[in-house]
Formats: structure tokens, C-alpha cells, sequence
């Protein structure tokens, strides 16, 4: 078996908690909208705007690919239907995608990172729109990869390809680490990268893995990937 060479990271639920971000950037988006677009809050609330966001995910990939997008074209549709200038729509965006790199990492999480890159090569693959250096932690990655800007997204194999060929590792140096275990764990190792599945039981993770998913290693926090990597990887001890 190949030493790892490099670690890549999914970010959301992996290095931060992403749910209670979106809920307050929403209720601060709306906010705004109240302020600035009245007539759009008379029309639309949070929840019928995740509904139709969640009808266009349906409808078109392009939707799944880039979530930028996806909101984009939500409030353009409600400013619309509104009548209110469309122009506006880019100054409710700014205003959302500030809130949503507003993030907290886990207490594990910088200190892992830190260790980290003195042993092995960083990335990260992403599906979602976190700006890493918005964040204040793109210093610690090589390489970032998201879907919205190369035009797939996991579970494809091409988007964990990217990043190799990024960092100029071979898919089997790398190991891959991420919570979700469809799109992280089984994308990953199919696209021949070892996986490894992040169950964080902070933020009411602690699941059930399908059946016919085998990570290649199980960790609650990151410190465990440290301790992991210097057991079975003399490289990067």
C-alpha cells in the first residue's frame, strides 16, 4: 500500500459546524430584505425560499454543482415577482455570503491543521461555497478544490482527481476525510483514494454507516487522524 503523501478535507460538518451558519446568514439575509426589498418579504419567507431551492436541486444539476447559483437564482425569481430592481439581488448575495464564511471551527481543528502540514501535503474538496480565505485558513491548504468552480461535484470522481493532480499525488497517496458517507467516504475510495469517515458527536452526528460502506478509518476529531497517520504511516510520523 502507497504512504500518504497528502490529506484532503471536506469542509462543512467536517472542519465546522454548517447548519446554525446558514440558519443565522438566512435570518440575517432576510433581515436585509426587510430593510432594503420589503415587497419581496411580503412574498417569499425563509422556508417557501429552501423549498423552491431544493425544487431547482431537483430539476438541474447545474443547481447541485454550484449553490451559488442556486441562491442567486432564488432571489432573482422573488425580486422579480416582486417588480423591485433585479440589480439588487447582487447586494442581498454579499450579504448572505459574508454571514456564511462567518464559521467557527472545531477546537481540534487548527491545531490539526498546524501539525498537519509539516507531515503531509493539505487540500480540501468541497461541494459548498466557503471562501477559505474569507475564513482566515486557506494558508494551510495546497490546493482547494470546489464544485462551483470546476464544474462537478462529489460524488464524481473527477473532482478528488482535481485535487491530486493539484497537489501532484497519485489518488492512492491520498487519503480523503469527510463526514458524509455516500459522498466523501464511498466517492472518494471509488475514485481510488482511501477514505476516511469523520463522525463528529458534538453536533449530533454520531450515525449509522450504510452497510456496504467501509471506511479505511474511523475518527471523531482530527486528533484521532493525527494519531492515526503516525500508526499505520511511518511517513508521516
Amino acid at each position: 500500500m502507497s504512504s500518504i503523501r497528502a490529506v484532503l478535507f471536506d469542509l462543512d460538518d467536517t472542519l465546522w459546524p454548517i447548519v446554525p451558519v446558514i440558519q443565522r446568514a438566512e435570518k440575517l439575509l432576510y433581515a436585509w430584505l426587510k430593510l432594503h426589498a420589503a415587497p419581496v418579504t411580503e412574498r417569499v419567507t425563509i422556508e417557501s425560499m429552501r423549498e423552491r431551492r431544493q425544487q431547482l436541486m431537483a430539476s438541474d444539476p447545474v443547481y447541485q454543482r454550484d449553490l451559488r447559483i442556486l441562491r442567486r437564482t432564488v432571489l432573482l425569481e422573488a425580486f422579480a415577482d416582486a417588480g423591485l430592481d433585479t440589480r439588487l439581488v447582487d447586494e442581498a448575495m454579499e450579504v448572505f455570503s459574508k454571514a456564511r464564511n462567518e464559521v467557527t471551527p472545531f477546537a481540534d481543528v487548527l491545531p490539526a491543521l498546524e501539525n498537519l502540514r509539516s507531515r503531509v501535503m493539505l487540500g480540501s474538496v468541497s461541494n459548498g461555497v466557503a471562501d477559505l480565505d474569507a475564513i482566515g485558513i486557506a494558508h494551510y491548504f495546497q490546493a482547494s478544490v470546489a464544485a462551483h468552480r470546476i464544474g462537478c461535484a462529489k460524488p464524481d470522481a473527477a473532482i478528488f482527481h482535481a485535487a491530486c493532480d493539484a497537489l501532484g499525488v497519485a489518488p492512492a497517496e491520498t487519503l480523503y476525510v469527510g463526514d458524509d458517507p455516500l459522498l466523501d467516504v464511498e466517492g472518494a475510495q471509488k475514485a481510488g483514494l482511501r477514505a476516511a469517515w469523520i463522525n463528529r458527536v458534538e453536533i449530533g452526528q454520531d450515525r449509522v454507516l450504510p452497510s456496504h460502506v467501509t471506511p479505511d478509518a474511523v475518527f471523531g476529531n482530527l486528533h484521532q487522524l493525527e494519531q492515526w497517520l503516525k500508526d499505520n504511516d511511518p511517513l508521516t510520523r
